[in-house]
């Protein structure tokens, strides 16, 4: 069998010479590269529809929709501002080239060409195109993971100023003094177990090491008394009353626990926040769809207006246009939960409460075996 080259970059070809594109796409094909052809303007826009390619090889001078016309054309279509140009022309004139470059192309290829030259410069520009990528890439990320670490710490760090605050109060009453205490003790040693989290996922990233993870399994009603435990003081000193719905049956999700813990945190916090005047939260574990289990948290607060529903889990969208955590409340929140329920298999989603308020419900696979003790 013969050895295969790797793809190294994908590139659209327009010329409107048959010769010039069977030419051109061999010769790139040979050298690994993925080749989408088009002999006009037309053909090409509609080539385009597809996947974003790495590279534009532009004949300058076409009939009917010239190589300016359709890279102004490209231009405007979703990911392709930032894809390099390359023109391939057969004029020498000066006036014209300039206007290739104030176009947006980054070089040209004169015609005929020596087959070196033209692999040199697809090499170089798609190497530079790759590697800006790669860059973006990694910053994109990078930025995520702050987001992330920052908003899963503000949580537990939240706690931690909430129960110094009621120690310091001259009237705290002694028989709490244990309870804040242990919201302290297990909300830094949550936030501790978050970072450490961070790091060996940073770690066995670099080091490329999948290893065999167990499929996860949490009691939802271990989840619903770490909530109470954790929050019932919080939410008191806000004004609402913590209900917790006792379990029909004892019931296990696929999830990681402390995933669950945060996620059902935040909807616990966006009540402290938003639900004030609403009297009391409800937390409860039920069956949803069959094989699936609903933790649900629901409030009598305002609820939320259908206009602002429709934004509800995107990025940076907070719940009002005020922001009740003194700049604290990034408005990721939601987006997070979301995706970290659905990358384990479930659904989060919101409704209305009937007679008034919120309702979150999250949904997850049930697991197939029971946590261990422990």
């Amino acid at each position: 069998m013969p050895h295969q080259i790797p793809r190294t970059g994908r590139i659209l070809v327009v010329d409107d010479q048959a010769a010039n594109v069977r030419v051109v796409t061999a010769l790139l094909e040979r050298h690994g590269y993925a080749v989408t052809a088009a002999s006009n303007g037309k053909d090409a826009l509609q080539a385009a529809t597809g996947e974003v390619p790495d590279l534009l090889l532009l004949d300058m001078m076409m009939p009917g929709m010239d190589g300016f016309e359709l890279l102004a054309a490209l231009r405007e279509l979703p990911g392709f501002r930032q894809v390099p140009t390359v023109f391939l022309t057969a004029a020498q004139d000066r006036d014209l080239l300039l206007r290739a470059f104030e176009a947006g192309a980054v070089d040209y290829v004169t015609k005929p060409f020596m087959p070196e030259e033209l692999l040199a410069r697809v090499s170089a520009h798609l190497g530079l195109k790759l590697t800006r990528d790669r860059l973006e890439r990694v910053a994109r990320e990078r930025q995520e993971l702050v987001n992330l670490v920052a908003h899963d710490l503000k949580n537990p760090l939240t706690s931690v100023l909430f129960a110094t605050e009621m120690l310091a109060l001259p009237d705290c009453k002694p028989e709490r003094v244990p309870r804040y205490i242990e919201i302290i003790d297990g909300s830094t040693r949550d936030a501790l177990g978050f970072i450490r989290n961070y790091l060996e996922g940073q770690e066995r990233a670099a080091s490329s090491k999948a290893a065999a993870v167990a499929t996860p399994c949490t009691w939802m009603g271990e989840t619903l008394g770490w909530l109470a435990a954790r929050y019932e003081l919080q939410l008191e000193a806000k004004g609402l009353r913590l209900q917790v719905a006792p379990l029909e049956r004892d019931a296990s999700v696929a999830i990681d626990g402390l995933v669950l813990r945060q996620v059902a945190e935040n909807l616990v916090t966006n009540a402290l926040k938003y639900a004030r005047d609403g009297g009391e939260l409800e937390l409860l574990a039920r069956p949803g769809a069959p094989g699936f289990w609903q933790l649900v948290t629901q409030d009598r607060g305002p609820g939320i207006p259908p206009a602002r529903q429709r934004e509800l889990f995107k990025p940076f969208h907070r719940l009002t246009e005020v922001d009740p955590a003194n700049g604290l409340s990034s408005g990721l929140g939601l987006s997070l939960a979301k995706q970290i329920i659905g990358n384990a298999g479930g659904q989060l989603w919101y409704e209305d409460r009937e007679g008034g308020g919120a309702r979150f419900v999250i949904e997850l696979p049930e697991a197939a075996s029971s946590p261990s003790a422990g």
